[in-house]
């Protein structure tokens, strides 16, 4: 991963550049010239079409993609540097009959024994700990395949924030969540940034909270069309050439 380390900083604030990202695999141009500056306690929504390059901008920042261009993050006072990534994948599946709790999932990321030998106690107030962030501390020990679509990326969310990170990166998170969760996750998401002082990536496809959640929106089509405001994005031109809109705005 070609993390720029010495590059300008951002002054008295930590923030994440992006600068002419481009993406080739094979012949194919996946992304162009991407651009994007994201200041910490920010959340950056990326939309776009499928195919359009969104999760593979977000695999260039894990360091999962190779890549032009320079990606670089600095805090105040400081050299340029690696930052902690949390990571929240699209879509994971888990089999509804499978045992595993909730507890014996962080025991197998967190634990320094196998997890079919239970949790200390000292492991048990860890994950408690963990889940609080997320206020799922009675998820503890549920069935990893009875929860609901919302609860799961709670649980999921609580592992990316341990130890808390500089970028937490969400693929898709409001996938296969009803709107009750939806809600929930995203006001979760607002308590965290503003608590910890972390940016937040995040690709979606449901638009309708990003005026109330997002301070900035970039919409992708393997190059940036349109960034700024939830507003400026959703009321542009852009916007409804991409996703083959007629008549009024989003």
């Amino acid at each position: 991963m070609k993390w720029n380390l010495h590059g300008g900083g951002c002054g008295d604030s930590c923030c994440l550049r992006v600068q002419n990202l481009s993406v080739t695999i094979g012949n194919e141009s996946i992304l162009r010239d991407v651009n994007l500056h994201v200041h910490c306690g920010q959340l950056v929504a990326i939309i776009g079409p499928n195919g359009a390059g969104k999760s593979t901008f977000l695999k260039s920042i894990l360091g999962q993609r190779e890549y032009d261009g320079v990606i670089a993050f600095s805090t105040p006072g400081e050299r340029e540097r690696k930052p902690r990534i949390g990571y929240l994948p699209q879509s994971p599946a888990f089999d509804p009959g499978d045992p595993i709790s909730v507890a014996d999932l962080f025991a197998c990321c967190k634990g320094r024994r196998p997890a079919f030998l239970g949790q200390t106690s000292a492991l048990r107030t860890q994950i408690l700990e963990c889940l609080s962030m997320v206020h799922g501390e009675d998820l503890i020990d549920k069935r990893i395949g009875s929860l609901s679509g919302g609860q799961l990326q709670r649980v999921l969310l609580a592992l990316a924030l341990d130890p808390i990170p500089n970028i937490l990166i969400l693929d898709e998170p409001l996938s296969g969540v009803d709107m009750e969760g939806m809600e929930q996750l995203m006001e979760m998401l607002d308590e965290i940034r503003t608590t910890y002082d972390l940016s937040i990536l995040m690709t979606t496809h449901d638009f309708a909270m990003l005026p109330r959640y997002a301070n900035q929106v970039v919409l992708i089509d393997h190059e940036v069309r349109i960034q700024g405001t939830p507003e400026q994005v959703l009321r542009s031109e852009e916007f409804r050439q991409t996703f083959h809109l007629k008549g009024g705005a989003f």
